[in-house]
């Protein structure tokens, strides 16, 4: 653990001190997310990664890029503070974050609005709440709506489940995911047995396990964060209970776990053994740059986001109104953005369309792709 969390630090005091001095020239990117938890560090690697690059290629316009990063903490009233601060940077054209899906929303109020709005794109932010909340507010990820089904199928179709058991944390993310989820999977035939909320201070999930076992369950979705998980998880050993463990892309991460971890499948946007040049590449140079981390759908989203801003200064130059414009059109009436994550394609409410969610399971301390087991 020790050398995964000394790399963050480095990167925070690299970039900090690169924001400190402002070069007169450069063009300044907002980045914002949790940057003093593990969740945020390959977000915060990523995005460093992807100006390191673009500065190597004479930056944008001529200009180097940098950023301007902000650490929200994972709250959501650090985020408006945090969006305050960026929104009232006149050097910022854009934004990239929030991570998560609460300080994403509370921070889109602030970005959208006043006389001088900035856009956002977020890496990660998947609630359904997001959709269309500003014209300003972007994401490259899918939402719940694709999350939750996905894992519903997969439970159904694939583990053959037909009683399933929700624990979800309780804020926009958890909500969401159980929702997307228990809608489908009741829908295909099963029932949800039980659906208990828990808040990241919930000292045990126990109670909730040992109902569950009574009613008869043979799935467990953990809509909650990787604490939320890791805790459902050695209360199950304890337990002696063996269902099958699904989860969304917020448990990313836990397969650092290792056996505690095995074999949970996890819906994500993005896997790190994507087949494609892109995706391959981008591994590589992000292995060379951290040795013996993988990108997680956090940093990937980062990195595209970040390129794909860059693509707008270049084309559309470095105002706020010019880039919210450019990024508008992204698939509507101007070619996607063929990024690391995938096509990148906006919708009229700033959603990326057409992204797949894959499952991915957690195998000798990696999350690979299903099929690769």
């Amino acid at each position: 653990m020790e050398g995964p969390l000394r790399t963050p630090a480095l990167v925070i005091a690299v970039a900090l001190a690169a924001c400190s001095s402002h070069p007169a020239r450069s063009v300044a990117i907002g980045l914002a997310g949790p940057f003093s938890q593990a969740r945020g560090a390959s977000m915060l690697r990523a995005a460093q990664l992807a100006v390191n690059q673009i500065n190597a290629r004479h930056g944008v316009r001529g200009r180097p890029l940098e950023l301007r990063v902000a650490d929200d903490s994972g709250s959501e009233d650090t985020a408006v503070r945090v969006a305050e601060r960026l929104y009232a940077d006149p050097s910022v054209v854009a934004v990239v974050g929030h991570l998560s899906s609460g300080p994403s929303i509370a921070a889109a109020r602030v970005y959208g609005a006043g006389p001088s709005p900035v856009a956002m794109i977020s890496p990660s932010a998947s609630s359904p709440d997001l959709s269309a909340l500003s014209p300003w507010v972007f994401r490259v990820c899918p939402s719940d709506l694709q999350h939750g089904p996905e894992l519903a199928h997969f439970a159904w179709q694939t583990l053959g489940a037909r009683r399933a058991g929700i624990i979800y944390i309780n804020n926009d993310y958890g909500r969401g995911v159980r929702g997307t989820f228990a809608a489908e999977f009741t829908r295909l035939g099963g029932a949800v047995v039980e659906a208990d909320p828990y808040v990241a201070a919930t000292p045990s999930l126990e109670p909730y396990l040992s109902r569950m076992r009574r009613a008869g369950i043979d799935v467990l979705l953990v809509a909650g964060e990787r604490p939320g998980a890791e805790l459902a998880l050695r209360e199950m050993a304890a337990l002696g209970v063996r269902w099958p463990v699904l989860g969304g892309d917020a448990l990313t991460g836990i397969e650092a776990d290792g056996a505690l971890a095995e074999g949970m499948r996890i819906s994500s946007a993005y896997l790190p053994d994507r087949r494609d040049e892109r995706n391959a590449a981008f591994v590589a140079d992000y292995a060379r740059a951290y040795p013996g981390l993988r990108p997680d759908h956090r940093g990937a989203g980062a990195y595209d986001a970040v390129l794909l801003l860059a693509r707008a200064v270049e084309r559309a130059g470095a105002d706020r109104q010019a880039v919210r414009d450019y990024l508008a059109r992204v698939g509507r009436g101007r070619e996607q953005f063929d990024g690391v994550t995938g096509p990148i394609a906006f919708d009229a409410n700033g959603d990326v369309r057409g992204k797949s969610v894959v499952i991915g399971v957690v195998h000798d301390g990696a999350l690979v792709t299903q099929a690769e087991r």
